[in-house]
């Protein structure tokens, strides 16, 4: 029996092919269970043309049999079969597509469409076979024909007996390897979980003889294991299905079967696209946050499926990383099912199909914040801090698309509110948005620097995770309206009158607080008469970009930097304290010292910042009680 060579192809090429487009081996039988779909598909869009033909579909299916004594695993389809000629030309050229000649042939444009175009995915058996057997008789063909190879030195094809039309691949599976264990391919668990993997959704049956254990028909009281043919595929995604027909709790079942959490989804979304490119996916919205979402050992994407054939477990190119918290699958029959990852990361459709879902997805969370409030709520307390991510990331190139997504807790409201619920409800002489930052709405509440603000009757925004004002630097403003921490410099709210009087205090006790700033030094950037505090003593304001909270933010990071933000010492001159500093500055040079080092320490701990020398502080305050 002569050998023929595989056309202007040589071995090296065939092992490029399978390692640059396959990088796990076990994808060798969805490659082998499409080929076999395909088939099948022919035959169907024969019988629209040819009246002598009917496609009953009940006649149609694919059977793996795993033969762990021969090493052999045997796929067997009922399709159209293939001519001595189609043998030849179909798996004699690698790289050479059937099913896309065949589609090309028969312009098949509706949604019934053929899997395998890129006519690589046979020779990925090759990674797990040293022999590859394919025997076929093709429809309307009196002889089958037999092709074998045992890679890329060539192969035979010798007319050959079988009965019935279709296909049958026989895999001679590879022995085992310090490496590499092949016998998982031959054991019927592995098999089964392949095929619900990759090929769950494939609409002809997957039928295998499963070992089961029944009682004995003899005795109901023993057992006895049993081989029994089962259907192992779904064969129709939830996807495909009306959604009219589809309820809630269809949709939680399918999330829970595919492991995507082990919540309760808050919402799902069932989108359908049939447009210049086609496709359908089914998303969903978790109430809880994986363990590991934080962490490099989360992977976001979203399972990518080529008519029913899983693709890619994880596409990260699917999500942008700001909703990163969004589970489902997307299936396009427009994307090719032989593709890399490295392709399609380039792939303009699904580029195209990747802004689309984005904007459904932000769509679907406006809906639900404006509709099931309590259930966004929910989503926000445990996925907010992304979309806060998501505003600052990339220089805020998301900062547009995000901002209406964004809460905070109200001083007023007493619970999360919009930015948009916020401005709405802004008295016409309150110039900006006001916000003041803290560990928790508690501490928070008892700042010294809220009080101007609150006697003005203005709500106040909380921020208390560390990402808040970052994101909101990034965003500047809001509707026209500027963001403004309450340790600010300027609050915008003082009177003309006021102002002037300020100056006034400031310029009658210049001497006094020029020398707390000498006490002090680089610790501040100067001492002055506070505007903003009605019944505490002290407290410290910032000059500049940097706050004291991004100061303790960016401390904490591995690469602290030292930034440091410009604090000022305001100092309430309405307080008694202010005239025991003005009678230590008048008669007694050290008490001063010790009581601009006690204020601020205190304007410190109430800003939640470290004390430098924690024992002076103790000390002085033995001092002054002495």
């Amino acid at each position: 029996m002569a050998k023929k060579e595989f056309q202007a192809e040589s071995k090296r090429l065939l092992e490029m092919m399978i390692n640059s487009i396959y990088s796990q081996r076990e994808v060798f039988l969805r490659e082998l269970i499409s080929n076999a779909s395909d088939a099948m598909d022919k035959i169907y869009y024969k019988t629209l043309t040819d009246e002598s033909l009917i496609f009953n579909k009940d006649d149609y299916f694919i059977k793996i049999i795993p033969n762990k004594e021969n090493r052999t695993l045997t796929i067997i389809d009922t399709g159209i079969g293939m001519t001595n000629e189609e043998l030849e030309a179909n798996l004699g050229v690698i790289a050479r597509s059937g099913s896309l000649a065949f589609k090309k042939e028969n312009e098949i444009k509706d949604g019934h469409d053929i899997i395998g175009q890129f006519g690589v995915g046979f020779y990925a058996a090759f990674m797990v076979a040293d022999v590859v057997t394919v025997i076929s008789k093709a429809l309307g063909s009196e002889t089958a024909y037999k092709w074998e190879s045992e890679g890329a030195d060539g192969y035979t094809l010798v007319p050959y007996e079988k009965a019935s039309i279709g296909t049958e691949i026989i895999l001679t599976i590879k022995e085992n390897t310090e490496d590499e264990n092949y016998d998982e391919f031959l054991e019927e668990y592995r098999l089964k979980s392949i095929i619900k993997k990759y090929s769950d959704f494939i609409r002809y049956p997957i039928k295998m003889d499963v070992t089961t254990t029944k009682p004995k028909v003899e005795d109901e009281n023993e057992l006895e294991e049993v081989q029994e043919e089962q259907i192992i595929n779904s064969m129709v995604p939830i996807w495909r299905k009306n959604k009219k027909e589809l309820t809630t709790e269809d949709y939680e079942k399918f999330y829970n079967e595919k492991h995507y959490g082990f919540d309760k989804p808050l919402k799902h979304l069932h989108i359908s696209v049939d447009g210049t490119i086609r496709y359908n996916a089914i998303l969903y919205i978790p109430e809880s946050i994986p363990f590991d979402y934080y962490s490099k050992e989360f992977e976001k994407g979203l399972e990518l499926y080529s008519s029913g054939v899983l693709i890619m477990n994880k596409s990260a190119d699917l999500l942008p990383d700001h909703f990163s918290f969004v589970k489902g699958l997307v299936d396009s029959e427009d994307l090719s099912l032989n593709i890399s990852r490295e392709m399609l990361q380039q792939d303009r459709q699904l580029k195209f199909i990747a802004k689309n879902l984005a904007k459904k997805i932000k769509s679907a969370l406006q809906s639900m914040q404006k509709d099931e409030r309590e259930n966004y709520e929910k989503f926000y307390q445990a996925f907010g801090r992304q979309l806060k991510y998501g505003v600052y990331s990339d220089f805020g190139a998301n900062k547009e698309a995000l901002q209406d997504l964004l809460m905070f807790y109200s001083s007023k409201e007493k619970k999360l509110v919009t930015l948009d619920e916020y401005i709405s409800r802004m008295p016409e002489d309150q110039k900006y948005i006001y916000y003041a930052t803290g560990e928790s709405k508690e501490r928070i509440e008892k700042l010294p620097q809220t009080e101007l603000v609150a006697d003005k009757g203005y709500e106040i925004l909380y921020f208390t995770e560390d990402i808040d004002e970052f994101a909101i630097k990034m965003l500047m403003t809001y509707k026209e309206k500027e963001f403004k921490n309450v340790s600010s410099g300027d609050l915008g709210i003082e009177s003309e009158d006021n102002d002037k009087k300020t100056e006034a205090e400031q310029e009658e006790n210049k001497d006094l607080f020029d020398s707390m700033k000498d006490l002090l030094g680089e610790k501040v950037a100067s001492v002055k008469v506070s505007k903003r505090l009605k019944t505490h003593p002290v407290c410290l304001t910032t000059k500049g970009e940097v706050t004291i909270e991004m100061e303790k933010i960016l401390s904490a990071m591995p690469d602290n930097q030292n930034v440091k933000a410009s604090k000022v010492l305001e100092i309430n001159t309405n307080h008694e304290v202010f005239q025991s500093l003005k009678e230590a500055h008048a008669t007694d040079k050290e008490k001063l010292a010790l009581y601009t080092n006690l204020l601020y320490n205190q304007a410190l701990l109430i800003e939640g910042l470290p004390i430098q020398d924690p024992v002076e502080f103790t000390n002085d305050i033995c001092k002054v009680m002495v």
